[in-house]
Formats: C-alpha cells, sequence, structure tokens
C-alpha cells in the first residue's frame, strides 16, 4: 500500500437542482474514488465525525463530498429529517452530478452513511445499481431501508459500536436480508457516535480498506 497522500484542495460546491451545499475534496494526485457522504439526522455537511472520517480517507487517497441533504427551510421540517426516501432521492441528485463535474467525472463512486443517512445510502445504492462500488455503514440504520435492502447490489460493510446494543441488533438483522457482498464489523467497546478513544480511527480504517478494496479496482480501465 502507497503512504498518506497529502489532502487536496477544498471547493465550495452547490449540487443542482435545489443547490444544496457542498465541500468538495480532492487528494493531491489522482483520487481512487470518490466517497458521498450521507450524514444522520440532526446533523449537515459540518458533522464532525463524517468530517474526520472524510479527512482521513482523503489521505488514503480518496476523493470526498460531504453535502446537506436538504436546504435550509426542509431542514426546519422534521418530518423531511427522517424522510428516507427524499434523503436517497438527494444522494442520487449528488451522484449524478459528481458523475458530469469535470474533477469527479469517471471516478467510481462510494458511499459512506451514518445513521439515517445509512439508511438513505443503501436505498440509493439500491435504485442506482452498478453504478455505485461500495457502501460503508456508520452506526447506521440499514432496518430503515426497508424493502430496498435485498436490491443493495454495492459490497455494504456495517460498522457498530461493540456497546451499541440496539443498532448492533438492528444491523445483524439488515446484514441477513442483504444478498450482495456484506460484513458486519463491530468496534469493540465503542458507543453509537464512537466518541471513545480511537474508535472513530477504526472506523476510518475498515472504511479505507473497504473502499481501497472495491472503489479502487472499479475504477480501473475495462473494468
Amino acid at each position: 500500500m502507497a503512504g498518506p497522500v497529502d489532502p487536496g484542495p477544498r471547493r465550495s460546491v452547490a449540487i443542482p437542482p435545489l443547490g444544496l451545499d457542498g465541500a468538495l475534496d480532492l487528494p493531491n494526485g489522482a483520487a481512487a474514488g470518490i466517497v458521498l457522504f450521507a450524514h444522520g439526522s440532526g446533523s449537515s455537511r459540518f458533522s464532525p465525525r463524517n468530517a474526520a472520517v472524510a479527512e482521513m480517507l482523503r489521505r488514503a487517497g480518496f476523493a470526498t463530498l460531504l453535502f446537506d441533504l436538504l436546504t435550509e427551510t426542509e431542514a426546519a421540517d422534521r418530518a423531511n429529517v427522517f424522510d428516507i426516501a427524499l434523503l436517497a432521492e438527494r444522494l442520487v441528485l449528488a451522484t449524478e452530478w459528481v458523475a458530469g463535474a469535470a474533477p469527479t467525472q469517471g471516478l467510481a463512486v462510494g458511499y459512506f452513511g451514518a445513521s439515517t443517512g445509512a439508511a438513505a445510502a443503501l436505498v440509493a445504492a439500491a435504485r442506482l445499481g452498478p453504478q455505485i462500488a461500495a457502501v460503508v455503514s456508520r452506526g447506521g440504520r440499514p432496518d430503515l431501508a426497508g424493502g430496498a435492502l435485498p436490491h443493495v447490489a454495492a459490497p455494504t460493510l456495517l460498522i457498530v459500536g461493540g456497546a451499541d446494543h440496539e443498532v448492533l441488533a438492528l444491523n445483524r438483522a439488515a446484514l441477513a436480508r442483504l444478498r450482495c457482498p456484506a460484513k458486519l464489523e463491530v468496534v469493540p467497546g465503542a458507543t453509537h457516535l464512537f466518541e471513545e478513544p480511537g474508535a472513530l480511527e477504526d472506523v476510518a480504517r475498515l472504511a479505507a480498506a473497504w473502499f481501497r478494496r472495491h472503489l479502487a479496482p472499479a475504477a480501473e480501465p475495462g473494468r
């Protein structure tokens, strides 16, 4: 494996047609793929945990896009925050924008979803099929993806804290419903937000390894 890559420039973006605010970060040199982040309920593109994971992924050679799934007006309505179908639709829009944008065109696409954002990522992945190369869920609620779970084709990694007992049970049940290559990784002693020392670093390490395995090969010519 190559050594860490210095993060490249950050670009503030507005994803059409709604002008959703986002931050697109590219590594210096060729990116091994791009990871789109789907934040959880009550969060935004400024989520400190997602931002920390994104930086570690950029150092591993991946481009990242953190963006708001809702406009400010929409986010004020709590019902929208838990509308998985709506959040998944926004992720699809961002994926289409990434596929056509000059800096990211042609890059293999992965999703990193947290909490309810993980459900949105799985629903979007089921809809887009082979356009999505991999999905990683951090403390996610894959159960909220409902009937989309058996239709997800992208290799999926579920990361859950060992002390997050209820969510761990939900992830185990969801794992049984996935028909794609899938794996559950438990971070010992970690709670839902992975606030324990070293826990978030473990999440980033596991995610980077999963994306290296599934995004980089998908970006090779002829694949």
